[in-house]
């Protein structure tokens, strides 16, 4: 009779924890559902980081129209249309943008925004091609932007954002 209660002791401890072939199947489990979800985060990453420099880049046109309103010519940087360091805001630093874009990098892209005769363009590039985004752009003062699928600076000849190839 007490063999078989240490036989039964024995059964009934295997029955409550997990052998370790079970463990590996499971780890084996989430291996596989992780490699099929990083990708697709990458991904969405990268066209939050896209979709964010075309607001970006609207948020750049709204503060050189109203910086050509108030001074009477546009803005020849970004730091022109960002936060004064110290004082109050002025030509130098007019306070239109967060000092995060003035500083000309922001959320995986690097802007520039260059003074011309007739107005000004802003160009839009990821830090890190492929990782934060896989698109180029470019506007100017007619605001209508442009993009370019690949690692070439977009510019004027590009194809507008939204338009479909034919």
């Amino acid at each position: 009779m007490k063999a078989m209660s240490v036989w039964n002791e024995k059964r009934t401890r295997r029955q409550f924890g997990f052998s370790l072939i079970e463990l590996l199947i499971v780890i084996a489990i989430i291996l596989i559902i992780v490699t099929v979800a990083v990708p697709k985060l990458n991904n969405a990453r990268k066209f939050a980081s896209e979709t964010a420099a075309l607001q970006a880049v609207k948020t750049i046109h709204e503060a050189e129209a109203q910086y050509f309103s108030q001074y009477g010519r546009y803005a020849n940087s970004l730091t022109e249309l960002g936060p004064p360091t110290s004082g109050t805001a002025g030509a130098n630093a007019a306070d239109l943008i967060h000092e995060d874009l003035a500083s000309g990098t922001k959320g995986g892209y690097k802007f520039a925004l260059a003074a011309t005769p007739t107005g000004y363009t802003i160009n839009a590039q990821p830090v890190s091609f492929g990782n934060t985004g896989s698109k180029t752009y470019y506007s100017d003062q007619s605001m209508s932007i442009r993009q370019n699928a690949g690692q070439e600076p977009a510019g004027p000849s590009s194809p507008e954002v939204g338009a479909t190839a034919k």
